[in-house]
């Protein structure tokens, strides 16, 4: 075996560290995949722990149908929040109120402008005007964030609190 190594040019010395250090490669390779395997074991005993081939075809099935079941009752949920989603859009959402002195002679700032709007800024300003002889009221139709017959001051003042009051509750939350 000399003979044939020293013609190729080969000692031997080298060729039996080659082998070596590649037996060394393929124990670590051995120990790491018999690791994995006893990890899958482990894995296979417990998902199999009592169940032979049909009782693990019953629980999947049993699992499906409880899958279709949580389907349908989203369905059911989707369907509902779009209902209640619809019947909101008519429904109040939005309040502004402004207080002030109608005829500066009373104080306390008893008279008040009130807005209410759904969700597309249509609804109502409600002004009820207090002074010494009684109380006036008035309405005016809101449609689109606007109305047609003229605001006063308080008026226009608390329909924008309403329609931006998004806006206001982040300046009040920031102060």
């Amino acid at each position: 075996m000399n003979g044939i190594l020293g013609s190729l040019g080969i000692d031997p010395f080298y060729l039996f560290i080659i082998v070596f250090v590649l037996q060394v490669v393929l124990i670590i390779l051995l120990i790491i995949l018999n690791n994995k395997y006893r990890h899958l074991q482990k894995s296979y005993t417990t998902f199999m722990k009592g169940r032979n081939g049909k009782n693990l075809e019953k629980s999947i099935f049993k699992k499906f149908e409880e899958l279709n079941e949580i389907s349908e009752l989203v369905k059911e949920n989707e369907e509902k929040i779009q209902d209640i989603y619809k019947k909101m859009e008519g429904h109040y959402q939005k309040v502004g109120i402004v207080k002030y002195d109608a005829f500066h002679e009373m104080g306390g700032n008893l008279s008040f402008a009130l807005t209410m709007l759904d969700q597309n800024n249509n609804g109502w300003i409600f002004n009820a005007m207090h002074s010494r002889e009684g109380c006036y009221t008035y309405i005016k139709e809101v449609v689109k964030g606007e109305s047609y017959i003229e605001l006063s001051e308080e008026e226009q003042q608390c329909l924008e609190k309403a329609i931006y009051q998004e806006e206001y509750d982040i300046k009040d939350m920031k102060e």
